[in-house]
């Protein structure tokens, strides 16, 4: 899944090229890049349903977070930015995905919509390459992998062509309620991995 996260990442990247905010882009990057490598490398010792059970615990608790946060003004400073990179690059290495994270990460950083969206999606692309090479390092990126993962990221593309139309008219309060059904979905889909898999 990391190579369809890098070419989906690529797409929205392309998609929202000239909103990219390049100052929080290199906050949250810088640290977390080596973040995300020790975090692959850490992948192949730790149970992987115990931290999806963690991480969607999480998840679940950031919805009346971000509520509470959004009525307090709560925002973030470019040091808690890179602190936030270096502990999401960590995870991003050691889960699937922390998307679900990252978009309210930015979100109180001030960013909102195409900037929101062009700024997460330009980090991970570079968290998702560190964690890619490591893998492919180690050997745990097989050319049937590589394979399945640019199909599904091509998917991911399409997707996110066809999205920007939408988001660029979606009410402020569409967009925030959207994030939060995001992180219910991905609650659920890894409490059913830890569960199932």
């Amino acid at each position: 899944m990391a190579v369809a996260s890098v070419i989906g990442n690529v797409s929205r990247i392309v998609s929202w090229r000239k909103s990219i905010h390049i100052k929080a882009f290199l906050y949250y990057s810088l640290p977390g890049i080596p973040a995300a490598v020790v975090g692959a490398r850490t992948l192949w010792v730790l149970p992987t349903d115990i931290t999806d059970v963690i991480i969607a615990c999480f998840f679940i608790l950031l919805i009346p977070w971000r509520r509470w946060a959004k009525v307090r003004n709560f925002s973030i400073t470019n040091w808690q930015l890179s602190i936030a990179g270096v502990i999401l690059g960590f995870l991003t290495g050691v889960v699937f995905s922390t998307g679900p994270l990252t978009v309210p990460l930015f979100s109180f950083y001030g960013l909102t919509k195409g900037v929101l969206l062009s700024t997460e999606a330009a980090a991970s692309f570079v968290i998702y390459i560190s964690k890619s090479i490591t893998f492919s390092t180690i050997g745990a990126l097989p050319v049937n992998i590589i394979a399945s993962g640019i199909l599904v990221g091509s998917s991911i593309a399409i997707g996110v062509c066809l999205g920007k139309v939408f988001v660029l008219k979606m009410p402020y309060y569409i967009f925030e309620i959207l994030i939060d059904l995001m992180l219910i979905f991905s609650s659920f889909v890894l409490f059913w991995n830890a569960l199932y898999s």
